[in-house]
């Protein structure tokens, strides 16, 4: 399985890193610099120039530019804490954390040519090491009428005969800036077998005058080799398993990236904490097998090109660290308390862990039902014993108990809400009608009052709440009111009387209140007065209006049979006062009245008159009625 899983990472890494040679190329052919492609180790040369408000000269041999404390000069340079001359950048030096930190400040010679060499020693034979420095262009763009010249650096790695250069690289222009930006440049070679010291070299590519004014700062070495990565079979570089799964084995795999060495020895290293590491005696090859680990334990492996580097700290680079966690079982909960609730109050049973541990929750104190997940409070729709689990973030370690919290429901006062009507001028008793009375102990309603029952006379939204002990519940009475029929006109029309109300309703009508009929038209009814009648179905109030009816008849049949045998203006005696002339078709009077009842047989001085039109005028207090009636024998 190790064999397999190394084969196919392998095969990953060797496209990546074609890929990144690839990337390497088109750099190095553009910037002729390049930093390391793989790992990088600790510095192991700095230079970053001390710290002080005092501009200091460097050692002798150093450098063929001579010092000026105050004013750099082309050809001149200082190590200082400033840089503001000639209107030049007022920048820190780069190394972070630097109080008062100095830096190479050079102002370039007319001729081109070196202007720092140092010596780099303890290094180690057959080893790559990457080369790299900060830079920054003094001059602002806006400098010399921002035709500045740039400055253009070229680095060279040599032997300490000076004889065998081993490597080297330009930065080319570097052209200022509107903004001081510090920009790393760094350069990769290996050192010859035997050797252990190399010479840096750095040289101006471009000639002194308006511009080509340089700062350097944090020159570092650093060995440089393949990227290692140690994997499980699974592929994984951190696995956590809880305390009751240990001791555990694994199978480990070194997987370099091949980007650097072409050549790779081991030595496999364990640490308790990934600080304090210990070498494993014997484990020297690519693979190792973790074997029965009970305990938290990090492990990597050094990497050399060569075996005789692999234990100088200055020539081998460390894998990234492959972490087995044994996580240790999480403590049960701690309950926050039982509780008793109310059974209409929907209150969560909750628990207490530390951070980093959750709580799951069951029905049963083993096994059982999962009832809710990852929540340190739970709300039960029943009342019971609940049972809280907790559970670790990383491996998702369990307690080995849960822990019961327990909820009991109180019960309320039940009932439901109500919508009731009642009759206009009437009133109406609301009750709470709680089915479990018996558990009340007080009330309340919306009105202020604490009876049981209470009377309403307007309509609205009433409420009631009723108490047992803790607990209450609410009910809501929606009180509407029928409100009595409102007459708005009464008329005659012929024999019919018609009752027309203010606005709609299924009311019911009468003319002698006993007898109610749900028509508002009475048909044929005898000229009179009479008193009419209005109710709503559901109320008992009678809303009464007295009325005059009266009509002119359109015919009449005075033959003896008892109908119709006179021309009758039934109701006419009960206005205040009328007059009444009954005339031929020739203006002839035939009957007057002005007081009483009025009823004609058609008789004129004894003589029965024949079957013809007769007119009236008929004058009503301050109305007059004309017309003609028929006389049929």
């Amino acid at each position: 399985m190790v064999s397999f899983l190394k084969q196919n990472l392998i095969k990953n890494q060797v496209i990546y890193f074609i890929f990144c040679l690839s990337f390497v190329f088109v750099q190095k052919t553009q910037a002729q610099l390049g930093f390391c492609t793989g790992n990088s180790g600790d510095p192991i040369f700095t230079e970053d120039f001390g710290s002080g408000t005092t501009a200091m000269a460097l050692p002798a041999g150093t450098t063929s530019y001579l010092f000026n404390p105050n004013d750099p000069n082309d050809g001149f340079y200082t190590v200082s804490n400033r840089t503001n001359y000639f209107g030049w950048f007022d920048i820190p030096d780069h190394t972070p954390g630097d109080v008062n930190g100095r830096s190479l400040i050079i102002n370039a010679d007319f001729t081109p040519g070196e202007f720092f060499k140092t010596t780099v020693t303890g290094l180690c034979e057959n080893t790559s090491y990457e080369f790299s420095s900060w830079m920054i262009n003094l001059l602002p763009s806006s400098g010399c009428s921002g035709q500045g010249i740039p400055i253009n650096v070229r680095f060279e790695i040599w032997d300490n005969s000076e004889s065998q250069l081993l490597a080297s690289g330009n930065t080319g222009d570097i052209a200022g800036t509107s903004s001081p930006n510090w920009e790393q440049y760094a350069l990769v070679f290996q050192t010859l077998p035997g050797q252990s010291e190399v010479i840096l070299k750095m040289r101006n590519n471009g000639p002194g005058g308006c511009g080509n004014d340089l700062a350097l700062d944090d020159i570092m070495f650093k060995s440089c080799g393949d990227n290692t990565t140690v994997f499980d079979t699974t592929a994984s570089t951190v696995v956590t398993i809880c305390e009751d799964e240990a001791p555990i084995t694994k199978q480990l795999v070194a997987i370099p990236d091949n980007s650097i060495f072409t050549t790779h020895f081991y030595q496999w290293q364990q640490s308790p904490d990934g600080v304090s590491w210990l070498d494993i005696p014997g484990a020297t090859s690519d693979a190792y097998n973790a074997s029965m680990v009970s305990t938290t334990t990090f492990f990597r492996v050094k990497v050399a090109e060569a075996a005789i580097n692999l234990n100088n700290n200055l020539c081998n680079l460390f894998s990234d660290a492959y972490e087995l966690r044994i996580e240790t079982l999480p403590a049960a909960p701690q309950s926050n308390g039982d509780i008793a609730v109310c059974n209409n109050n929907p209150t969560p049973i909750s628990v207490s862990t530390p951070n980093g541990v959750s709580v799951d929750w069951y029905d049963a104190p083993t096994a059982g039902n999962l009832l809710a997940q990852n929540t340190r409070s739970y709300t039960p729709s029943q009342p019971g014993t609940y049972y809280a689990e907790s559970r670790t973030a990383n491996a998702g370690c369990t307690s080995i108990s849960r822990t019961a919290v327990n909820i009991s429901y109180l019960e309320i006062p039940e009932f439901e809400d109500d919508e009731v009507s009642f009759c206009e001028n009437t009133f109406i008793t609301l009750g709470a009608n709680v089915s479990n009375a018996q558990i009340v102990t007080s009330y309340l309603w919306s009105t202020g009052e604490t009876t049981k029952n209470i009377q309403v006379a307007s309509p609205g939204i009433y409420t009631v709440e009723a108490f047992s002990n803790n607990c209450s519940n609410t009910k809501t009475v929606t009180v509407t009111q029928i409100d009595n029929p409102v007459i708005d006109t009464i008329i005659s029309d012929g024999s019919n009387i018609v009752i027309n109300t203010l606005y709609p309703g299924d009311f019911l009508y009468s003319l002698n209140g006993n007898i109610f009929q749900s028509d508002n038209v009475f048909n044929t009814v005898e000229g009179g007065r009479y008193t009419i009648y209005l109710k709503h179905p559901d109320c008992a109030q009678l809303i009464a209006r007295n009325y005059v009816h009266f009509y002119i008849p359109k015919f009449f049949t005075p033959n003896g049979d008892g109908v119709h045998d006179t021309f009758n203006l039934s109701g006419i005696e009960f206005y205040n006062s009328y007059q009444v002339a009954i005339y031929d078709r020739y203006g002839k009077l035939l009957k007057f009245s002005s007081q009483g009842p009025f009823s004609w047989s058609g008789i004129y001085n004894g003589n029965r008159l024949p079957s013809v039109d007769y007119w009236y005028v008929v004058f009503i207090e301050d109305q007059k009625f004309t017309g003609h009636f028929t006389l049929k024998r």
